[in-house]
C-alpha cells in the first residue's frame, strides 16, 4: 500500500468515524440527520440538533484535539529519550496539573470541588481547568530549567520522575485530609473524559493545541538526527539545547493542555506513536509527526465511541477504554524487543 493510499484511507476512516460518533449514543440520531447538521444544515428534529451541535460535536472535537496533542507529545518524548515506553506524562507534567486540581478540590472546600463530575456552573469548572494548567505550566518550568543545566536526556527524564513523585505524594497527603465526597469527585476527574469541554473551551485549548503542534514542527530535523543518538545529532550541527528547549516546551504544552480540560488520559500518548509507526513503517519525523496527528485523533474518537456505551444512559471511564487498547500495543513492544534479543 503506497504512502498516499494510506493517507487516503485515514482521511475516508476519519470521516466516517465522524458520522458514526455524531449518530451513536444514548439517544440515537439518524444518519441523514447527522449528515444534514455536519454539511452545515440543521437537523429536522429540535432535539437532535441541540444534541447534535452542543453535546457531540464539541465531544469528538475534543477527542480529536486530544488524540493529535498526546500523539506528538508521545512521539516527541520517545524520540528524546529513545525510549518505546516513553509517553507525554514521562516529565510530570499531568502530575503537576493533578496537584493544581487537588488543591482546588481536595483544599479548597467544597466550592472549589462542586464541579468536577458535571461541570457544575459557578466558577469551579473555570477554576479547575486554571489549576490544572497553572500546575503543569509550574512543572514544565521547572523542567526547562533544568534543561539548561542538564545535558544527558536520561537525567532529565529521572528528574521528571522524581518530580512527578513529589507531586503524587503530595496529592496523596491532600486525600487523606480531604472530604470523601471531594475525593470521590476528585478520583472521577483523574478518570478523564471528552464530555466536560464547550466551544467556548474549545476556542481556548484549540489553538494552544494547534500552536503547540505548529511548533514541534520545527523539531523534525533534530527529532531525526536524535534518532541515532545525542553525539549524532551533535555532529550534524543540531543546537541540544534549544532542540531539547523547543520538543520539552511544545510536548508540555500539549500534555499540560489536554490535562487541564480533559484530565489525564492514559496510553494514547504511548499507543499512537507505535501505531504511527506500523501504519506507515518509518521513523521520518516528517512522516511520523503528521501520522500521529491524524491516527491519534482517529483512535481517540473511537475511544470515545466505546466509552460513551451507544444505547445506555452510562458511560465507560475514559482511561478503562484506553488501557484496554493501549496494555495490547505496550505488551507487543516488550514482546518484540525481546524477540530482537534486546531490552526495550
Amino acid at each position: 500500500m503506497t504512502r498516499t493510499l494510506t493517507w487516503v484511507t485515514l482521511i475516508v476512516a476519519g470521516l466516517a468515524s465522524l458520522l458514526i460518533a455524531a449518530a451513536v449514543g444514548s439517544v440515537p440520531i439518524p444518519p441523514g440527520e447527522t449528515l444534514r447538521v455536519l454539511t452545515g444544515g440543521h437537523a429536522l428534529d429540535a432535539g437532535s440538533d441541540f444534541i447534535l451541535r452542543e453535546v457531540r460535536l464539541p465531544r469528538i472535537a475534543t477527542a480529536a484535539l486530544v488524540g493529535a496533542a498526546l500523539g506528538v507529545a508521545g512521539l516527541q518524548m520517545q524520540t528524546l529519550f529513545r525510549n518505546p515506553l516513553a509517553d507525554p506524562y514521562v516529565l510530570g507534567a499531568n502530575s503537576g496539573a493533578s496537584l493544581g486540581v487537588a488543591l482546588v478540590a481536595l483544599g479548597g472546600g467544597t466550592a472549589g470541588a462542586a464541579t468536577f463530575a458535571g461541570g457544575l456552573a459557578g466558577w469551579g469548572r473555570a477554576g479547575s481547568v486554571v489549576a490544572a494548567a497553572l500546575g503543569a505550566a509550574a512543572v514544565l518550568g521547572l523542567i526547562l530549567l533544568f534543561a539548561v543545566w542538564v545535558r544527558n536526556a536520561v537525567t532529565l527524564l529521572l528528574i521528571g520522575v522524581m518530580i512527578g513523585a513529589v507531586t503524587g505524594s503530595l496529592v496523596a497527603v491532600l486525600i487523606v485530609y480531604a472530604d470523601p465526597n471531594s475525593v470521590q469527585k476528585y478520583m472521577i476527574w483523574g478518570l478523564g473524559t471528552f464530555s466536560a469541554t464547550s466551544w467556548s473551551d474549545l476556542a481556548v485549548a484549540g489553538p494552544v493545541i494547534l500552536g503547540a503542534i505548529l511548533l514541534s514542527l520545527a523539531s523534525v530535523r533534530s527529532l531525526n538526527a536524535l534518532l541515532l543518538g545525542e553525539d549524532y545529532a551533535r555532529s550534524m550541527g543540531v543546537d541540544l539545547r534549544l532542540a531539547r528547549t523547543v520538543i520539552l516546551m511544545s510536548a508540555a504544552v500539549l500534555t499540560g493542555v489536554v490535562t487541564a480540560y480533559c484530565g489525564p488520559i492514559g496510553f494514547l500518548g504511548l499507543v499512537i506513536p507505535h501505531l504511527a509507526r506500523g501504519v506507515f513503517r518509518t521513523s521520518n519525523h516528517r512522516i511520523l509527526l503528521p501520522a500521529c496527528v491524524v491516527v491519534g485523533a482517529l483512535l481517540a474518537v473511537w475511544c470515545g465511541i466505546v466509552a460513551e456505551l451507544p444505547g445506555r444512559d452510562t458511560a465507560l471511564p475514559l482511561n478503562a477504554v484506553t488501557a484496554l487498547i493501549g496494555a495490547p500495543v505496550v505488551i507487543t513492544v516488550l514482546l518484540r524487543g525481546r524477540g530482537n534479543g534486546g531490552a526495550v
